[in-house]
């Protein structure tokens, strides 16, 4: 039975780039592709076809003879896979024209992760594992986050074992190269043409296990530790806000790096002061006599007392604005303002004596020194037409 024209098989022209070739090849090499047919032997015979045709027409050399003399010119050189005349190829040299063109070539490729052909990469040497990172939560008040301090916090970590430093092997003794999966990590099973990779259950794909293990750690290299240390925490910070301290995380391993710890900011609420960004707000009972008159009140800030003019006619709700009076921004980019919003109280209890001056102020006829009453009852009057 005569072969196929390669050009045919692979759907090109006889003048395809080698760009065109390896696009066709792809495509049909990725539908005839055994893993994606069990069983088809008719898409098996099809894939090193088209597998045979490609390894010829991606060969500048070959392509040349393969025009000029067809199969014969390329068909000396190989033995044929059925004893017959003419070029054979067997599966498993399709499967790595196949990988080899698009598996490893690209930096890891399709099937690169799950098969092999009995030369998979050896891992060598065990490298070191790094420790965990851990976090730990730091309530503050307000006034302490707003300016910065320093405090003293006490956690737990997994310190580096002080018997074999990390190693997890009794003094003495070594890491042995696992046996089951001789120092890889991994170990094959395989089905049919295929090697099936997966990480090794005994040293868990270190490549080593431990046949002598430190009775201070019990293997693991690291062991249970209280542990102190100082923190500075800069000023601007809030809730949420998160402070790395490298290193002071679990130890690691074999040589691993230390984890970081990751200290989370919690700001308590505050008596007087509402944080707004950078900005504080704080609420000031102003008496009504000196919202309508006018005059100074004392005021807190984050950094003392200070005064506060109230012109007069101040209403209920107005804010104030102290400049620079607020917090120091986190990145360092100047500080925030103070609000101060003003709430007129109105007295609870009345001698008679100051009932009879509002009583006599009621009296007297000014349609101005009210406005928004004013207002209030004029649009009622037109509503319910009084």
């Amino acid at each position: 039975m005569s072969k196929q024209d390669y050009y045919e098989l692979l759907g090109v022209n006889r003048s395809a780039s080698p760009d065109e070739l390896k696009k066709a090849y792809r495509q049909l090499a990725l539908k005839y592709h055994p893993d994606r047919n069990p069983g088809d032997k008719a898409a098996e015979e099809k894939f090193k076809e088209i597998s045979e045709a490609y390894e010829i027409l991606s060969d500048s050399e070959k392509r040349a003879q393969y025009d000029r003399f067809g199969h014969a010119g390329v068909g000396a050189g190989r033995a044929s896979g059925g004893g017959g005349g003419g070029f054979g190829i067997d599966l498993e040299e399709a499967l790595r024209t196949f990988m080899g063109e698009f598996g490893r070539g690209g930096g890891g490729g399709i099937f690169d992760d799950f098969f092999s052909f009995g030369s998979r990469r050896q891992r060598g040497e065990s490298h070191g594992e790094d420790g965990e990172d851990l976090q730990y939560e730091l309530v503050l008040p307000l006034r302490e986050a707003v300016f910065g301090c320093k405090k003293e916090i006490a956690f737990e970590h997994l310190e580096k074992c002080s018997d074999c430093k990390g190693e997890g092997v009794e003094i003495g003794s070594h890491r042995e190269t696992c046996p089951q999966c001789h120092g890889s990590g991994q170990v094959h099973r395989s089905q049919g043409f295929f090697s099936i990779s997966q990480t090794c259950p005994r040293c868990r794909g270190r490549g080593q296990f431990v046949a002598h293990p430190c009775k201070n750690c019990r293997g693991e290299g690291r062991s249970r530790a209280h542990r102190k240390v100082s923190v500075k925490v800069p000023p601007g910070v809030e809730t949420g806000s998160r402070l790395k301290m490298s290193g002071e995380g679990n130890g690691g391993v074999r040589g691993g790096r230390s984890g970081s710890l990751y200290i989370l900011i919690h700001v308590e609420e505050d008596e007087f002061f509402t944080r707004e960004g950078n900005d504080v707000l704080c609420e000031v009972p102003v008496p009504f006599y000196m919202a309508a008159l006018g005059g100074e009140i004392q005021v807190p800030t984050l950094e003392g007392a200070a005064m506060l003019k109230i012109p007069p006619g101040t209403q209920t709700h107005k804010i104030f604005r102290l400049k620079g009076k607020g917090i120091k921004d986190l990145g360092g980019y100047g500080h925030g303002d103070q609000l101060v919003r003003v709430m007129v109280e109105i007295p609870v209890r009345l001698t008679e004596e100051q009932k009879n001056l509002l009583k006599r102020f009621s009296e007297i006829p000014e349609p101005n020194s009210l406005p928004m009453y004013k207002s209030f009852v004029d649009t009622v009057k037109k509503l319910f037409k009084f």
